[in-house]
């Protein structure tokens, strides 16, 4: 127990390190581009003076790594700072766009856990033959399309040609949940690619835990088929398949930034979009926290379930 907790705390120095590195680059990277917040602020044919006048009001005069200061200090009392566009709280763009990107990573996953561990399983006990050579060729096949390509084919045939499906979410606002026919495209989307690279783990997973030593003197012992492929192989596949998992998540919980300009949903991968063309460094700043801790927390509950199922792996994200 002492060497697990151990463990848990190297993991999150190490996480809580790459967020501030994360966090320092993003600012860096902010700095470096042409123009800031009172550019956007000022308009179509800015006046200089007016600008300077914006940049004081702002204190985006001072030096920068004073503001990354402030900014740092607020950040251990709670405070993700201030949105310079608009006067809001960073805090209240997070929360609004988490609502929209944490429905589509939910009902996301609710569906890629079943089908991408089902049809892992089913290749691999088909292992060689016509269903195992089907679900190889399709899941490559589709994880070679492109997000956006994909998505434009599906809204041309569901939504343009036949008419079934709304094209966009525009006009439903975030309550994404009383228009379920509006999530059906960004979802399909979103499953497409993750149930691909899931599927192909498990199946290669399950196919060396069945040929491993273990598994044949399971067989030997005479238990039951079902038992030795459920019980002892499903349980060491799910190892590497928890890794991928957790990076899915991450990436579904982070906003998914194709999906959500394609169909137009208020998520937070618009929200960064929209700080990003408007020069909004707290905006930024504070979603890369977000994102950080997200991908500290799933990483090392991933960590967890792989050591738990597969202690032996010590399998590390």
């Amino acid at each position: 127990m002492s060497g697990l907790r151990s463990w848990i705390a190297r993991r999150l120095l190490l996480g809580m390190a790459q967020t501030a590195a994360v966090v320092l680059l993003v600012f860096a990277l902010t700095e470096a581009l042409p123009g800031d917040a009172a550019v956007a602020l000022a308009g179509d044919q800015p006046d200089p003076e007016r600008i300077a006048a914006i940049r004081e009001a702002m204190q985006l005069d001072r030096p920068a790594h004073e503001r990354l200061a402030d900014w740092a200090a607020g950040l251990l009392h709670g405070d993700f700072g201030t949105s310079l566009a608009s006067g809001r709280p960073v805090s209240t763009y997070i929360t609004d766009g988490f609502g929209p990107t944490l429905l589509l990573a939910t009902l996301t996953v609710a569906l890629l856990v079943p089908a991408g561990v089902g049809l892992g399983v089913l290749a691999a006990r088909h292992e060689g033959k016509a269903v195992d050579r089907l679900v190889s060729s399709v899941t490559l096949g589709v994880y070679a399309v492109p997000e956006f390509a994909f998505g434009v084919l599906l809204i041309t045939v569901f939504a343009l040609r036949l008419g079934w499906l709304p094209p966009t979410a525009v006009g439903y606002g975030t309550d994404l949940l009383a228009h379920p026919a509006a999530l059906v495209l960004p979802v399909l989307i979103l499953l497409s690619r993750p149930v691909c690279s899931l599927t192909r783990l498990v199946r290669a997973g399950m196919i060396d835990a069945l040929a491993s030593p273990y598994a044949a003197q399971a067989r030997r012992y005479g238990i039951p088929a079902a038992r030795v492929r459920y019980g002892h192989a499903l349980p060491n596949a799910i190892a590497p398949a928890a890794q991928q998992l957790a990076r899915t998540i991450d990436w579904l919980l982070c906003g998914v930034i194709v999906v959500e300009a394609l169909y137009v949903i208020p998520g937070l991968g618009t929200v960064l979009m929209n700080a990003v063309a408007e020069r909004d460094v707290p905006v930024v700043q504070g979603l890369a926290v977000a994102f950080g801790v997200v991908t500290v927390v799933l990483n090392l509950g991933a960590d967890l379930v792989a050591r738990h199922f597969a202690p032996r792996a010590e399998v590390a994200a």
